[in-house]
């Protein structure tokens, strides 16, 4: 690997890092810069959907998660460039959103993105989201979520948000 590969490597895991920061924080405008303008979302295998476009994919966020507390890590990137201006890679992931006093999911799985480079800076061109687990809990008990459980939970989660 030569300097500039692991200079550029770092700057997507710099990239990533505040992708979970901003997002945890509700930093809207500053999550909404780190994606490219067609950047494309798909957490339908998680029980989401299809999104197209940053402006839609951060509304549709913001409007999901209101002001619910919420924790992102990411962890073991496996990143590859694939020019000077486009990478892939996979995050594993796990993060935690609060639904309400007592009811927390905690889900495991991974990020598959692909990245640009868009005047001098790396952005988020597309990310899909894979579910390995899910598990709501409270400080007593946590209950697994199997992906029927999931498949209901999303239907419900999309009437919601609509």
């Amino acid at each position: 690997m030569t300097d500039n590969t692991a200079a550029e490597i770092e700057a997507i895991k710099r990239l990533k890092s505040r992708y979970c920061r901003l997002l945890d924080t509700k930093d809207w405008s500053g999550w909404r810069a780190l994606f490219t303008d067609d950047f494309v979302s798909d957490t339908s295998s998680a029980g989401g959907k299809l999104i197209t476009g940053a402006e839609e994919f951060v509304a549709f966020t913001r409007k999901s998660l209101r002001s619910q507390p919420t924790v992102h890590q990411v962890h073991a990137p496996d990143i590859e460039l694939d020019s000077p201006t486009t990478a892939h890679g996979v995050w594993a992931l796990e993060d935690v959103v609060r639904f309400g006093p007592g009811v927390n999911l905690r889900g495991y799985g991974h990020y598959t993105e692909t990245y640009e480079k868009v005047d001098g800076h790396w952005r988020i061109k597309t990310s899909t989201l894979t579910r390995l687990r899910e598990d709501l809990f409270n400080g007593l008990v946590a209950v697994y979520v199997s992906p029927r459980v999931r498949a209901v939970l999303g239907r419900v989660a999309r009437l919601l948000t609509r």
